[in-house]
């Protein structure tokens, strides 16, 4: 179980919880932000701080939706548990995958929250963008994000590292999120830079996105 992280004081977080206050809704009456980027990269990180900064906003993590036999085959299941109830206004419910059981556990309830962060590898898919009211890319280069992955995960995880790197590859190759970001997350010593993202778009126009 991951550790409460303490309240952040960044600049570049505060700065851009107002600015995601300031969207209109994407999907519903919900403003779903995606945090994409390669593994390793401190995605889960950066959208904790970014749901304490927006109050507590629900994450909803793609490693509870992924499983060992769909490392990124899991639009339908996130589409129709998630996505589409939360377009009519209804609780989601969806079945977190335990990954050491290697099985769905019970579902879990994700109500409407005017914002929630979905958060992992493949977040900003094409399958996805039409729902987005802001997508983000944590701007580490993969070889660096994998490296770090792999010092994070241990030895206990390396069959599965040599597994997941040619799928993600294969992944972006057929479907990049980068292009299309609205912004750019760089770590820095002091915090976090943002900077605008290849679509140009910043997330400034909602009329953009399907209901």
């Amino acid at each position: 179980m991951r550790q409460p992280l303490p309240p952040t004081r960044e600049p570049a977080i505060h700065d851009l919880a107002s600015r995601v206050r300031r969207l209109g809704p994407s999907c519903g009456p919900v403003r779903l932000v995606a945090v994409d980027g390669h593994a390793g990269s401190g995605k889960s990180t950066f959208a904790l701080r970014l749901a304490e900064a927006l109050g507590g906003a629900p994450v909803l993590r793609l490693d509870d939706i992924a499983c060992h036999g769909e490392l990124f085959g899991w639009t339908g299941r996130l589409l129709n548990q998630v996505i589409e109830p939360l377009g009519r206004g209804e609780t989601a419910h969806y079945s977190p995958y335990d990954w050491r059981a290697r099985r769905f556990g019970p579902p879990r309830a994700l109500p409407p929250a005017p914002v929630i962060v979905l958060e992992g590898v493949g977040a900003g898919r094409r399958a996805l963008r039409p729902y987005l009211a802001l997508l983000l890319w944590m701007d580490l280069p993969r070889e660096e994000s994998w490296t770090r992955g792999r010092a994070r995960d241990g030895e206990e995880q390396r069959e599965f590292w040599d597994g997941w790197v040619p799928a993600e590859n294969e992944h972006f190759a057929g479907d990049p999120s980068r292009p299309f970001a609205d912004l750019l997350v760089r770590g820095r010593p002091e915090g976090y830079e943002l900077l605008p993202g290849p679509s140009g778009a910043g997330g400034t126009d909602p009329s953009d996105h399907a209901r």
